[in-house]
């Protein structure tokens, strides 16, 4: 008789939180932004500092076009998977060019003056891969199409800076060439990219990503911040 009720004892006992927390809104700010291409891809960046100079994995994850309807601009914004550390975030700048992989054609190479992902403004040289071609086009005619609507970000000012960049990155790399062996400091780029791409030349589905390897450059920025701000962040 004692064992039943033992059995049918179910203790209803609340316990009242000491300290109260309230919910917080975490915003990612691309709440105020339309975006205009969403596909999954693979970043690289090319590193000048090492010697000799070759490509890092960035990350793998979703990169989107962004179209901030106030000051009509345009940037490109990746997070890796799970962690979704930025690891690309910078307008879309008339003045950009975008070069495809030598003998990939689903993969592009740009320079961007300044790349924000870390916080701070760099200058980047960028390649992306998709995992397949039709993607890889979506992403130019996209592109594109943005360098011809968006503003310049910060106005004319900003657009002078943006020459000013170019122009300083175009000393840089008539430096570089002069110390090439043989083609430029580009063609270099796309050589090794293709290296990279040989490796996993197996093309994956497109809702299937690769995992990042072994070495992936850390990008520090968080989740819930995108960097530029009075050149048209939102």
């Amino acid at each position: 008789m004692t064992d039943d009720k033992e059995d049918s004892y179910d203790p209803d006992i609340h316990f009242e939180p000491i300290v109260k927390l309230e919910a917080v809104e975490t915003r990612t700010l691309e709440e105020d932004e339309e975006e205009i291409l969403k596909l999954r891809a693979k970043l690289f960046r090319y590193d000048f500092t090492s010697d000799p100079h070759e490509w890092k994995e960035r990350g793998t994850g979703d990169v989107k076009i962004l179209k901030n309807a106030d000051k009509d601009t345009y940037r490109i914004l990746m997070r890796r998977d799970k962690t979704l550390k930025i690891c690309a975030n910078h307008y879309i700048l008339p003045q950009m060019r975008l070069m495809p992989n030598c003998g990939s054609d689903r993969a592009w190479v740009w320079h961007t003056p300044a790349d924000y992902s870390d916080e701070e403004s760099k200058k980047e040289t960028l390649a992306i891969r998709f995992a397949s071609a039709e993607n890889a086009q979506k992403f130019r005619e996209k592109f594109e199409a943005a360098q011809q609507l968006g503003d310049i970000p910060g106005g004319d000012n900003a657009g002078e800076e943006a020459d000013k960049s170019k122009e300083e990155e175009e000393e840089v790399n008539e430096s570089k060439e002069s110390e090439a062996d043989s083609g430029t400091e580009m063609d270099n780029c796309t050589k090794d990219l293709k290296k990279l791409a040989v490796k996993d030349d197996t093309k994956a589905d497109d809702t299937k990503a690769d995992e990042p390897s072994e070495k992936t450059d850390s990008a520090s920025a968080e989740p819930v911040a995108a960097k530029p701000t009075e050149a048209g962040e939102s």
